[in-house]
Order: C-alpha cells, then structure tokens, then sequence
C-alpha cells in the first residue's frame, strides 16, 4: 500500500516543489515595466540586464504573495539595484509601497558611510543584513528570498543572512506601507550602474497549482 500511495502523494506534492523561470533569456514576455525607460534595460547573451539611470522597475506581470524568489545578479564598480516584493502596479516609492531588498557594490568609495541597511541583502531601511557574504565585483552571487505572512529569510550565496518577522517593526509602518502589504508584484528596479541578473526564478508557496 505504501508503494502504491507515496509516489502518488510526490506527484501531488511536485508542483510546490517546482520553481517557475520568470525570464525566458530572449524577451521581457511576463514583465512589465513601470515609469523610468525602456532603454534602460537590455538582454545581452540570455541575460537581463539594468543598464542604470533609467529609473523606474521592470514588474511581474501577476500578484504574489508568500513565495520563494530566487535571483543570479552580478553587479559592476559602484552599480546601485534592489529587488522589489509585494510591490504596487505604480510609480509609487517602492521601498516604502512595497519593500526593497538592496543590490549595490558595496565596495565602492561612493558607498563608504552607508548604513547597514542599506548594504546588499537589506530589506532596505527595515533590516540590514549579516555581513561577508556578497562575492566580489563581476563575480556573481545568488540570492533567494521566502517571504511568507510577515516572515522574510534571505540567502546570499548560500548563507542566510536575514530572518525576521517585518510585524516586529511597527514604528516604522507608518513610513513603510508597504509593511503591511499581503501581495504585490516581484520586481527588479533600475538605479544606477550596470546589474545584470540571470537564473530568475519564484515558487509560489499560496497558490502552487498556478505555477
């Protein structure tokens, strides 16, 4: 009986399982781009690319609420980008709308007196990030992000370098609405400096069947 059950009980659980490629390597087919340029980003050998100083954010074309985002990014000398969660479909200050997990060269003089949340990995203004774990400039890293309820746990090369609960922050709800957000867009912002990003991926941990 347990032959029989458990690989029907793998099928059903598979699709939960499985991530979903949100970026085909040949078109921005599932994206939307909100303010900013169109010539700001670009798709250069399979990958896509933020050219910097365009502004605005490339979007998914749906909602989500509780998933996993996973991301290769590699950035350039003092290149500046963040990945939006559970964005507005607008123009709005993502960071504050919706919330941001910061993408910069850290090392850059340009970057010397930051804040630690504003480093990369930071759920930007809200958590800053356990330290040493980002590559050098024009190496790429990984990263992967499971937002779930209020819960965010953040990896970075393999290494979790976030977990907290964002209902723990409530002096700063009324500046981050975003905070308070169940669903929003997944979205890729457009700073300043060349990022460039590949592998992009999410698992929709609510609704599975509708990847």
């Amino acid at each position: 009986m347990h032959l029989i059950l458990l690989p029907f009980l793998a099928l059903l659980a598979s699709p939960a399982e499985d991530f979903k490629p949100l970026f085909d390597g040949k078109t921005l087919s599932g994206w939307t781009l909100f303010g900013g340029k169109a010539d700001a980003w670009a798709i250069e050998d399979g990958k896509l690319v933020s050219l910097g100083e365009g502004g605005g954010w490339l979007g998914t074309d749906r909602d989500y609420s509780d998933f996993t985002f996973s991301v290769d990014f590699r950035v350039t000398s003092g290149s500046n980008s963040g990945i939006y969660l559970r964005a507005p479909a607008d123009t709005s200050h993502i960071s504050r709308t919706g919330m941001e997990i910061q993408i910069l060269d850290g090392t850059h003089p340009k970057h010397a007196k930051i804040q630690d949340w504003q480093k990369t990995g930071a759920v930007y203004h809200i958590v800053p990030p356990a330290p040493g774990h980002e590559k050098a400039v024009g190496e790429w890293n990984t990263m992967e992000i499971t937002l779930v309820k209020s819960h965010i746990d953040i990896h970075l090369n393999g290494k979790e370098i976030v977990n907290a609960d964002l209902s723990k922050y409530p002096e700063l709800e009324k500046e981050h609405t975003g905070l308070r957000r169940t669903t929003g867009r997944i979205g890729l912002q457009s700073h300043n400096g060349r990022v460039e990003f590949r592998n992009i991926r999410v698992k929709d941990l609510a609704n599975p069947r509708s990847q």
